[in-house]
């Protein structure tokens, strides 16, 4: 048997084919806008690897001993829309001492911004997670709300109803159970509050948007079809006088029902301070596509300025998705 080592090695035989000197260009720049535009970023690249999911097409046939040609079709352009949120924001009058955290996403794109890591007291925002939960403890029993668990979450969301929320908050286990729930959800910021005090769980605006996208969105969520459309059905149809708040960012604003947007609010008094907890949560749609906007604040001085507070907000959370086909050279990146 012919040994390995002995073995002539063919390849050496073969005549060298000359290769073609290939010439890539690398042409980087940026583009820093305002407000009005945000921060761009454009890379225009010269020479792509096949595969490589670029902007960049590239002539593979070249004549014997030339240069192969290589043609940028068109710049990558990445957003900064974390900048571009913190820019409308200075803009909106938060009042002294008050505080204020957004976070968006576009359902559509995925892509997301946020202002603020703060953690805030929910009040009735928790409603939604209450229901959340108590939904997924259902799922994994096998069975459906029963008519009394129904009713008491129709009073809860549509109503803002509080016996019916500590109703469900017993049934989910309190605080021990929305947490959870909540780590199925892939919330990391929110910690339910103490004994009966569902009010007091505190949240992040990145999480309330977290598990607004368990509610809204397909992919990735722990929820069933039939468990999101009910608790979207029912955040649609929020009662008269509780439509304020992300609502306002919505086509046609808080007039536009349940078609428009899809929400909860909570507010809050604290007994310590007289200062206002004012939060509101939910997807909207604006210029055809839905976002989901998570408001959370502190401080006010009235509940009017908290309800004001979190409407702009909420507006200059939807305004970073806003004129994306000026950027972009006429295609909106949403």
């Amino acid at each position: 048997m012919e040994s390995s080592r002995a073995r002539p090695d063919r390849r050496a035989r073969r005549p060298r084919r000359r290769r073609a000197p290939v010439y890539a260009a690398l042409i980087a720049f940026a583009v820093v806008g305002g407000a009005a535009t945000g921060t761009l970023y454009r890379q225009g690249q010269g020479h792509a690897r096949p595969g490589a999911g670029g902007a960049v097409s590239s002539s593979a046939s070249a004549p014997s001993g030339g240069e192969a040609s290589v043609e940028t079709v068109g710049p990558v352009v990445v957003v900064d829309r974390d900048a571009l949120l913190a820019s409308a924001m200075a803009s909106v009058t938060v009042a002294d001492g008050a505080e204020v955290s957004v976070a968006v996403l576009d359902a559509d794109s995925g892509e997301s911004a946020s202002y603020g890591t703060d953690v805030f007291e929910t009040a009735s925002i928790v409603k939604v997670d209450i229901l959340a939960a108590l939904l997924l403890r259902a799922q994994d029993a096998g069975r459906a709300l029963t008519a009394a668990e129904q009713s008491y979450a129709v009073a809860m969301i549509e109503d803002s109803d509080n016996d019916s929320a500590s109703a469900l908050w017993r049934a989910i286990g309190t605080a021990d159970g929305l947490d959870a729930a909540n780590e199925r959800f892939g919330l990391t910021g929110t910690s339910g509050g103490d004994g009966p005090l569902w009010g007091l769980t505190r949240t992040t605006a990145a999480d309330q948007v977290a598990l607004l996208r368990q509610v809204f969105v397909a992919d990735g969520s722990e929820l069933s079809e039939a468990s999101r459309a009910y608790v979207r059905g029912l955040m649609g149809r929020i009662a008269d006088g509780q439509r304020w708040g992300v609502s306002a960012a919505a086509d046609g604003g808080s007039g536009g029902g349940g078609s428009g947007w899809a929400l909860k609010n909570g507010w809050l008094r604290r007994s310590t301070t007289g200062l206002w907890v004012v939060n509101s949560v939910g997807r909207v749609t604006s210029d055809g596509h839905d976002r989901l906007v998570a408001v959370v604040s502190r401080g006010s001085a009235t509940l009017a300025e908290g309800i004001a507070l979190t409407e702009a907000a909420a507006k200059a959370a939807v305004s970073v998705f806003a004129g994306a086909a000026d950027a972009t050279g006429g295609q909106k990146s949403s």
